[in-house]
């Protein structure tokens, strides 16, 4: 072989190595960018998964974001909105006791007025206002002083019935006392006597006096009532009369008789029941029935129509009567009364164990009583 020859040969046998070169990188190359099977069914299988994983984010996002739209953020901010709507509610409440109230104290005025203006007008044996000077208690009460004449149109009637009724005091419900009308007192200007021998001799206020200096009691106002206006009231506060427990039978210089247990009284009735005294306990039957009377009058205000009734009725009453009672007063203590409902505490004086019986001049008989141990008992009666 020439040197031609051999140097052809080697020229073509360069060229075919650098092909093989060629397609053995080309060979790798593609070899590289061919996977198995089950890589790429791995890689589809993941793709898929990451795109569900991206698809239920973005759902869950858009719907998180559409509740946050609606309702706000679920912050402080959220809390603050339900307790808008309460206070909101609570100021209606509020609005609405305020209105009730301004309402009751309207209709309570007015009825009390009106009721008043008729029975001042009402034709009767009436009796008249006085002058009385009353002075608050030293524990801040306003007592009243509650007056039962025996009048029947003449002049110096003496008090049947004469008892004293806390509204104010520190206990903050009614108290009652009662005194025995032939309690032997000394009266303010004319001596010793009868405590309703008072009454005849100075009217309502040197009955104050009376009741001041003996016992240390001291009365702000002032109601007293003869036997019609008490009928009148009677009927007039409770159409239906008043529920008591009478008892025994009585008959006996009354005009209406009674028989002993559970009844309905109108004013009439309860008048002579109030007033009976002819048995062996005299006086004091006669004022435990008295306070037994008061006590269901109190009572009587358990029934939600008494109680509607009670301003034009309380009004009207206090038209037939002679009294120096604000209605300010009344309304202050309204509560007060309705406690009432539930009993009123009672005291008689003398009390029990302080007292002796004695004849007066004349041969009457009084009741001597120890003035301290009284005035003692009066004191702890009302504190507690």
């Amino acid at each position: 072989m020439s040197r031609m020859d051999r140097h052809r040969h080697e020229e073509e046998k360069q060229s075919q190595n650098e092909r093989e070169n060629i397609f053995a990188r080309r060979q790798r190359k593609h070899s590289r960018n061919e996977e198995p099977d089950y890589i790429q069914d791995d890689r589809t299988s993941n793709q898929a998964g990451w795109q569900q994983s991206d698809d239920d984010y973005d759902q869950t996002y858009n719907t998180s974001n559409q509740q946050y739209t609606k309702t706000g953020p679920p912050s402080n901010g959220s809390k603050k909105n339900k307790k808008k709507p309460r206070k909101k509610k609570k100021h209606r409440f509020l609005r609405f006791i305020l209105t009730l109230l301004i309402f009751l104290i309207a209709y309570s005025g007015i009825s009390f007025y009106l009721g008043q203006k008729v029975g001042e007008e009402e034709e009767g044996n009436f009796p008249e206002a006085e002058t009385f000077n009353g002075f608050t208690g030293e524990d801040g009460s306003n007592n009243i002083l509650l007056i039962g004449n025996d009048s029947r149109g003449e002049d110096n009637a003496r008090a049947d019935s004469i008892m004293v009724l806390q509204l104010d005091g520190p206990a903050n419900e009614p108290k009652l006392i009662s005194f025995m009308r032939d309690t032997y007192v000394n009266i303010p200007g004319a001596g010793d006597n009868k405590i309703n021998a008072s009454y005849a001799y100075g009217g309502a206020d040197l009955l104050r006096q009376t009741i001041s200096q003996n016992f240390g009691i001291d009365c702000q106002y002032y109601m007293t009532l003869n036997f019609e206006t008490f009928e009148k009231v009677i009927d007039t506060l409770f159409s239906n009369g008043v529920d008591i427990d009478a008892e025994k039978d009585m008959s006996e210089n009354l005009e209406v008789p009674i028989e002993e247990g559970p009844q309905k009284m109108d004013g009439l009735t309860l008048l002579q029941y109030a007033r009976f005294r002819m048995d062996e306990e005299g006086d004091f039957g006669r004022v435990r029935r008295q306070q037994q009377v008061i006590s269901a009058i109190f009572s009587e205000f358990k029934n939600p129509i008494s109680v509607l009734k009670l301003p034009y009725a309380a009004g009207k009453a206090m038209g037939y009567s002679a009294n120096d009672i604000p209605l300010s007063f009344l309304v202050k203590n309204s509560f007060s009364i309705m406690k009432g409902a539930s009993g009123v505490d009672r005291l008689s004086v003398p009390a029990e164990d302080t007292w002796s019986n004695g004849q007066n001049l004349d041969g009457s008989s009084i009741l001597l009583f120890d003035q301290q141990a009284n005035q003692q008992a009066i004191q702890n009666f009302l504190a507690k």
